[in-house]
């Protein structure tokens, strides 16, 4: 189906917006209202700045407070129409919405209101144009989509049908099945957009808070699903108020927005892109930085091994266990200090993985690689971290490892992971990555990671900073291999220092700390009041809160089991995380998460 997006959805001026929309693949655009007025172009330049952008202008919005007002009211109601059916004729667009009214003025009388929106109906059609009617949820008299059908409806005239949007209509919990009574040719525009669940005033609440289907809890797919059956056969466009989308620059954002249209066609069953391929582990987390001397003194107290270094880069293999850290000081790629600058994931198909974010428009990177290196394809998230499709050491498809020739005298403890996997305290694996986002594309990143990657979001959590409040939401696959905690600050401020880390797995969290202190390794130091707080909420068995008081360790349960973990300090913007699940832990110690914040600040330059 076409797709199209409300120029409100975007920020910047009108001619930035339309750029950014042709740019992302839409086919067409709502106008609205405010952005026309502001733009310095004539209606005329607009139509034809849109028509060599490759766009059509599917909708001029909004005309508000029309019916069921009185008599001189309403005249000077159609004395506006009149003119702005004339502008529309100049923009080269024939649909106009119409928003039920909130005037003070408008009564509550359905026959009035039918015979109000006839007579404009009527002035529309003279100037070929089509008034779409809209309920809005916040309406003095008319809030639901039924309501607002059954005025069309009595009224009769065949240049006036209904405009459906997806928030007015799940905002207020109203059942969408219903639409599927409605002809589908008097459904003449259907716009949507989805919004976390939250209790707050609805106006408030679609004024501030929408964003694009997929990033929120309201089933846009189901009602999608219902307006196809009804027969509507017009554009799928997005309107979506959000004050972070307002500031945010338009051209990610509008790829954000087509990307979610995308998805909710699939899941719609409107298209079929090709099938997600969900990543079954992590291959490496590679970190690039200026100067590998800490970040290898960092590595080697939590047990890991130089063991390799690739063939024509300067970028060396850490690994113990199936946990591969990259460690990259390419003058080009790294940023300030130490950054977590690409990872790779498992892929039972790479090629069918890089196929899937090709057709969800994220495309895969050039990348410089010598003749006899593997071919991996690696696609940017949101954030900027590449993400690698890998296929490790399986039989007939690219391996990355063999890029990696052994150094020698490399200690075999390290190496496939055999040995260490017997040792207590050991590092077995990868367990999550954390990556804070910028402050402006936390929606966008959950999204990436679900339709590009085949990952399922998790609900978000709130975290209490020091200095502000932290919000996170875990993406997983289906057996917990593979979990990633996309995290997102206060605000823009937070942007520069935003922190990165790498969690370990390890069977046993005690013997780990004990190795990585006796290596040398500092722990993130933990305030003495937390263990007293702790001792009070858990019982332990004797002398087992001591050993973690004594060795930095953190602790927390939930339903399925326990989690114990220790952090480092932090390098550049990375740090390292040492974690035990035990019992089916789903979690990530959040309720620990405040305290790990508040001992990091107090770390930093200037606050020792």
């Amino acid at each position: 189906m076409r797709t199209s997006i409300a120029t409100v959805s975007l920020s910047g001026s009108l001619t930035e917006k339309l750029t950014a929309a042709a740019s992302a693949g839409f086919d067409g655009v709502e106008i609205f209202e405010n952005d026309l007025l502001a733009s310095p172009l004539t209606p005329e330049e607009i139509r034809a700045r849109t028509a060599d952008l490759g766009l059509t202008v599917d909708l001029y919005q909004p005309m508000r407070d029309i019916e069921a007002v009185p008599p001189k009211e309403f005249e000077r109601n159609l004395r506006r129409a009149e003119h702005k059916f004339r502008l529309m004729n100049r923009l080269g667009t024939d649909t106009v919405l119409v928003c039920s009214s909130v005037s003070p003025l408008a009564v509550d009388d359905d026959a009035l209101a039918a015979e109000h929106l006839h007579r404009l109906a009527e002035s529309a059609q003279e100037h070929g144009v089509r008034v779409a009617y809209e309920a809005l949820a916040w309406g003095r008299h008319v809030s639901t989509y039924e309501h607002a059908w059954r005025i069309v409806e009595a009224a009769g005239h065949p240049a006036l049908g209904t405009c459906l949007d997806s928030f007015h209509i799940l905002a207020r919990g109203c059942d969408p099945k219903g639409i599927e009574a409605i002809p589908g040719e008097k459904i003449f525009f259907l716009q949507l957009a989805d919004a976390p669940l939250m209790a707050m005033d609805v106006l408030q609440w679609s004024r501030h808070y929408r964003c694009f289907p997929g990033q929120g809890g309201l089933d846009v797919t189901g009602l999608v699903r219902h307006v196809i059956n009804a027969g509507y056969t017009g554009p799928l466009s997005l309107e979506v108020f959000n004050d972070v989308f307002r500031q945010a620059d338009a051209g990610p954002t509008a790829v954000d927005a087509r990307r979610s249209l995308m998805l909710l066609q699939e899941a719609a069953g409107i298209a079929a892109p090709p099938a997600p391929v969900q990543p079954t582990g992590f291959a490496f987390a590679e970190l690039t930085t200026p100067d590998a001397g800490a970040v290898s003194s960092l590595l080697g107290a939590l047990g890991l091994a130089r063991t390799a270094r690739h063939r024509s880069k300067p970028v060396e293999l850490w690994q113990r266990g199936d946990a591969r850290i990259l460690v990259t000081t390419d003058p080009v790629r790294h940023r300030d200090g130490l950054a977590l600058a690409a990872l790779g994931l498992e892929s039972p198909d790479p090629v069918g993985a890089a196929a899937r974010a090709e057709s969800l428009l994220a495309p895969v990177l050039p990348r410089h690689r010598a003749p006899q290196d593997a071919p991996l394809d690696a696609v940017a998230a949101p954030d900027g971290v590449e993400i690698f499709f890998c296929a490790t050491d399986r039989a007939g498809l690219p391996n990355w490892r063999e890029d990696f020739p052994p150094l020698t005298g490399a200690g075999d403890g390290a190496g496939d992971g055999a040995a260490d996997r017997d040792s207590r305290g050991a590092v077995l694996r990868i367990d999550h990555l954390a990556l804070t986002q910028p402050w402006h594309q936390f929606d966008e990143a959950a999204l990436f990671h679900r339709t590009v990657l085949g990952l399922r979001p998790q609900e978000s959590v709130d975290v209490a900073d020091p200095y502000g409040l932290l919000r996170s939401r875990a993406v997983t696959n289906d057996d917990g291999r593979v979990r990633i905690a996309l995290g997102i600050g206060a605000g823009p401020a937070d942007d520069a220092g935003r922190a990165q880390h790498i969690a370990l797995a390890t069977d046993d969290v005690v013997a780990a700390a004990r190795d990585f202190q006796d290596a040398g390794g500092r722990p993130l130091p933990v305030p003495p009041n937390y263990y007293d707080d702790l001792a009070a909420r858990f019982e332990f068995a004797p002398g087992e809160a001591e050993t973690y008081r004594e060795l930095g360790i953190l602790y927390d349960r939930d339903e399925h089991g326990t989690f114990r973990h220790f952090y480092t300090e932090t390098v550049g913007r990375v740090f390292f995380e040492v974690v035990q699940r035990d019992g089916g832990y789903r979690g990530y110690g959040a309720q620990n998460a405040p305290v790990r914040l508040a001992a990091q600040h107090a770390l930093r330059p200037g606050r020792r």
